[in-house]
């Protein structure tokens, strides 16, 4: 079973199995991975002894051991996919490393490693304090900002409230003088 699953994974770069048999099968391919690495007679005749498949001999020490020299090990991935309907059995998909485009595309650039202290230590608190100081002088900024916004707007605000009441004044007063003249009126007829 294990010398067939070996082959189909050669072949296909990829199949789906379950966990337990996934774990059993890294064991006896990824030797065989190792010794494809060296094309000698000796090795493709191991190897052959242990697949029995000429095609998979063939793909794996002409094709797969191109891309896995410069790998020390650790050729196979193993991506769980959740459990199987029938029997609930767990379920995954193992796939040669160096063959995956989807996961070698999305490859982050090399980070320069860090050393990290147990202590926390003085630069996080360093990188706190300039931190909020920043975020200080932004509010503060924002703030003058705002104030400059309320001080245009509030001549010009004022202005138009005056016109309005002086509007609203103007005829009130007119109104309360004519029946003053009213009152005149009736105070010379009264006379």
């Amino acid at each position: 079973m294990l010398s067939n699953m070996a082959s189909s994974l050669i072949l296909n770069k990829r199949i789906t199995t379950t966990v337990a048999k996934a774990k059993a099968l890294r064991k006896y391919v990824e030797p065989l991975l190792t010794k494809a690495k060296e094309d000698t007679t000796h090795s493709r005749r191991v190897v052959f002894s242990y697949l029995n498949n000429k095609d998979s001999v063939k793909t794996l020490f002409d094709e797969v051991a191109e891309k896995i020299t410069d790998r020390p090990g650790g050729y196979t991935r193993i991506l769980k996919t959740g459990n199987r309907l029938g029997d609930n059995a767990d379920m995954c998909i193992i796939e040669l490393v160096d063959y995956n485009e989807l996961l070698l595309g999305e490859s982050k650039p090399a980070k320069a490693k860090t050393r990290r202290s147990r202590r926390g230590g003085k630069k996080s608190s360093e990188d706190t304090a300039a931190e909020t100081k920043e975020a200080v002088k932004a509010d503060e900024a924002t703030e003058v900002k705002e104030e400059k916004k309320e001080k245009k707007e509030t001549p010009k605000a004022e202005a138009k409230k005056e016109e309005v009441a002086e509007a609203k004044a103007e005829p009130k007063e007119e109104k309360a003088e004519e029946p003053e003249k009213t009152d005149d009126k009736e105070e010379k007829a009264d006379q």
